[in-house]
């Protein structure tokens, strides 16, 4: 096989904008303007030359746009919408085809609520199950994450509303997540973090991408030229546009150079001055600023495409996928025999869940949704008895005895108990990141008695990822419905009746326990650096090397009836390796199965290596006796590795092991391919620490021979707080004020916490610089407020306090005129000499 090729890619025709002459049409100012946002979700206009303004909503899972006063965490009311399940939901189906008609009811939705760019959908790989907005992402493994990804752009785009992939890149924490540095190595930035965004791009072209808000070794990401530039655009061909993530603004001349093109959301014309002055003054080329301009027109006119009123969508229909989303992404981990349950069974339905549901996540993506099913309202659609029902616990956590004896009794007097268990808002929120991996104990404690009672106890998880299970024994099943949208209910009670085999297959690992996860130690860093000192190893990829029993394993899932694989066939086909096999339902039941193709290398390696790596999967639906082949190709991704030296993809000589089966623990199939290639030379010693996978404890010199280069000082300093400190740091202020104030805003997180309510406000603030003053204040505040605020909060409280005011209103004053000559500029009111000037 010959080495991979790194160039950019062909583009369809129609894909290419020409904006030439409407840039040469554009003033100075105009050009810079566009650049920012108009307010929240919108972008600029420039009535003259016909350049409209786009709207944009989160729309990861479901359509937020906001009708009233407009906030980006998912504060305020939001238009009614169809709430899908999450991705890490529908990521457990392992279905392209799922995900294409997902996407495209969110592109239909969005299109009929005027939408034009939906902000999703969030392929960051799950580095760690403590990750508090990995409900938001697909899988820990980058070959999963972007085919699932490149169907929702493709489904969202065939409606002609542009998808935003997010986060680019290596976004893997929340806490600090506008500060903090991820340290990667660059084989492991391009093999695991980058590659799911690669394969969205080159298979689905996506018309935007959303920037993270981290930096990336050492640059933020919407000014770090070796992604934006480098990256995206020379190697895999992006000719879309890259907009901030909301606040994810810094230098915004920085920005223009690197490759990024909206700053969202409107950080009124502060960055339009800089920019100007920037282009003025010769610092910054002004063909750099055209082409920023030129892709953000490009977003225009594509998604202005489109009809200008689009058809009401069938709420009806929409709510069937979800139903059957949920029900075809739940995963069956655990039975006895006991389901499915059979008409007339006698059931208690218990737990909080039953009647108050967990269907989302907390944040930016939370979606009003059109109606919402529970199960007690929805057991009534089914052949079962609703016999009893139990509240069986509090949803804060807090030793409710009474509730406790109220299950037992309902549980005791059914057929069977249905025990509807999971995690609380709280544990899984944008800001947020989760502190374990337990479930809450006053329901481990409610399960044991429940089952003492009645051992037919079925639980169906309600949660956004991994949770610890050392409480399975008392479970006669256990389903595992993720966060399952508006419709989820009603999915899982088709999994329980049998209406719908269980055909989810875990898109993650899970654990034993959190110290069996690689990062356990360093996640989330607290520090001004995150270190990815585990390089490659993340997820499946760390326990299958190190030899970690999962829980468990990567690709499971169980299922009402059987599934036999065999006769594999391994054949060539030009470049590409094609692995032929047959799979028999065996069973009695109609079911689906995941076919899943793992490669790994044999052999001499010049870089650490996991023992194998999902490379290709297909999902096949088989009546009973049935039998189909499956066809899995396996192109230039299943054998690559990055060679940093080089610069470029490459395939090292020699043997390949191609192992078929169901799960990471269950591959009976296996043949082995060699193929050409760069000469495969042995590990070099000061890469010695990785060979065997166990890297949850590397030191620096290893670390350090993985990045290329020395590790970076990982601390904050004792200096003056700076623009980029996060404002958690308030409390170590030098002014009493500043600490006062701390102590004030952390007083309310903390009652929020007790609560069980993140209080998303106050987090975005403390996982944020002191920058966002300005960059999320739509003009009220400026740069020169913030560094007039960092001398009041560094102790200069009298001489701060005057700076404040000053820069408050010279601010204001120059947000006037600012906004005044766009005005007059945009809508032709100006002279031709006025705009010019």
């Amino acid at each position: 096989m010959p080495p991979c090729s790194s160039g950019r890619t062909n583009r369809e025709a129609h894909n290419v904008v020409d904006t030439t002459e409407l840039i040469a049409q554009l003033t100075l100012l105009e050009k810079a303007a566009l650049l920012s946002g108009e307010n929240t979700w919108q972008t600029r206009a420039v009535d003259r030359l016909g350049i409209r303004a786009i709207w944009m909503s989160d729309g990861p899972h479901g359509v937020r746009k906001q009708v009233g006063s407009a906030d980006h965490l998912g504060l305020n009311a939001s238009q009614p919408a169809t709430c899908f399940p999450t991705a890490a939901t529908v990521a457990n189906s392992w279905d392209e085809d799922l995900a294409v008609e997902i996407g495209a009811a969110l592109g239909d939705e969005a299109a009929a609520q005027g939408v034009d760019v939906l902000l999703g959908p969030g392929l960051n790989i799950k580095r760690s199950p403590l990750g508090g907005r990995s409900f938001e992402y697909f899988s820990e493994d980058p070959e999963l994450s972007g085919r699932l990804a490149a169907a929702y752009v493709r489904g969202i785009q065939s409606r002609g509303v542009a998808a935003t992939p997010k986060h680019f890149a290596v976004n893997s924490q929340e806490l600090r997540r506008m500060v903090s540095d991820s340290i990667v190595d660059e084989r492991t930035l391009r093999e695991i973090y980058l590659t799911a965004f690669e394969i969205v791009v080159r298979e689905a072209e996506p018309w935007a991408i959303m920037s993270s808000y981290n930096l990336v070794n050492g640059t933020y990401a919407h000014e770090n030229p070796h992604l934006l530039t480098d990256i995206l655009r020379d190697e895999w061909g992006f000719d879309g546009a890259v907009v901030s993530d909301w606040g994810g603004g810094n230098d915004p001349v920085a920005a223009v150079r690197a490759g990024g093109d909206l700053e969202m959301p409107s950080p009124g014309f502060d960055s339009v001055r800089q920019i100007v002055r920037a282009v003025e003054s010769g610092q910054l080329d002004e063909s750099d600023l055209d082409r920023r301009v030129a892709a953000v027109l490009g977003l225009v006119q594509r998604v202005s495409k489109r009809p200008a009123v689009a058809e009401q969508p069938d709420a009806e229909a929409h709510h069937a996928l979800a139903r059957r989303a949920a029900a075809e992404s739940a995963v069956l981990l655990r039975n006895d025999g006991l389901l499915p349950l059979s008409a007339g069974t006698r059931v208690a339905l218990v737990g909080d869940f039953a009647d108050a549901p967990r269907y989302q996540g907390s944040g930016s993506s939370a979606v009003n949704p059109t109606r919402l099913s529970t199960l007690r309202g929805a057991i009534g659609q089914t052949d079962l008895v609703l016999a009893a029902s139990a509240q069986g616990y509090r949803r804060d956590g807090a030793a409710a005895p009474d509730l406790v004896a109220e299950a037992v009794d309902a549980a005791a007097s059914a057929d069977v108990a249905v025990l509807a268990l999971g995690l609380p808002e709280i544990a899984e929120s944008e800001g947020l990141d989760r502190s374990g991996l337990g479930l809450p104990a006053a329901q481990i404690e409610l399960l044991a008695a429940v089952a003492r009672a009645n051992p037919r106890t079925v639980v169906v998880l309600s949660a956004g990822g991994a949770v610890e299970t050392p409480w399975i024994d008392d479970a006669a099943a256990l389903v595992h419905g993720y966060l399952g949208g508006q419709a989820g209910a009603e999915g899982i009670l088709d999994v329980l009746t049998g209406a719908t085999d269980p055909g989810g297959r875990l898109a993650e690992t899970f654990p034993v326990r959190l110290a069996d996860t690689v990062a356990a130690a360093r996640f989330p860093s607290t520090l001004r650096t995150a270190e990815y000192r585990e390089g490659p190893f993340v997820g499946y990829r760390y326990a299958e090397t190190a030899g970690v029993a999962p829980a468990f394993p990567f690709g499971f899932g169980l299922s009402y009836t059987s599934f036999v694989l065999d006769g594999l066939r391994v054949s060539r086909d030009g470049d590409d390796v094609v692995a032929t096999v047959a799979v028999t339902n065996t069973g009695d039941v109609a079911g689906s199965h995941v076919v899943q193709v793992y490669v790994g290398r044999r052999g001499d390696s010049r870089v650490p290596r996991p023992v194998r790596e999902l490379k290709g999967f297909q999902k096949v639906r088989l009546e009973p006796g049935e039998t189909q082949e499956a066809v899995i190709r396996l192109g230039e991704r299943a054998f690559r590795f990055f060679d940093v030296d080089q610069g470029a993809w490459r395939v090292e000589a020699g043997a390949y092991e191609i192992a078929v089966g169901s799960h990471l623990e269950d591959l009976p199939l296996v043949e082995t391919v060699v193929l050409d290639g760069v000469a495969a030379d042995a590990l070099p010693a000061a890469l010695a620490a990785y060979a065997a996978g166990d890297v949850r404890d590397v030191d620096d010199d290893a670390f350090s021979a993985l990045l290329g280069r020395p590790v970076p000082e990982s601390g904050w300093g004792a200096g003056p707080l700076g623009a980029d400190d996060p404002m958690d740091r308030l409390g170590e202020a030098r002014s009493p004020i500043a600490r006062a104030a701390f102590r004030i805003l952390d007083g309310r997180r903390r009652r929020a916490e007790d609560r069980g309510e993140p209080d998303l406000n106050i987090l975005f603030l403390f996982n944020g610089p002191f920058r966002i003053i300005s960059k999320m204040s739509g003009g009220l505040a400026t740069s020169r407020l913030v560094a007039a605020l960092l001398t009041l909060v560094n102790g200069q409280s009298i001489r701060g306090l005057g700076r404040v005011v000053r820069a408050f209103f010279q601010g204001r004053r120059e947000e006037k005129r600012t906004a005044s000559a766009f005005r007059a500029a945009s809508t032709g009111a100006a002279s031709d000499e006025k705009r010019s000037a």
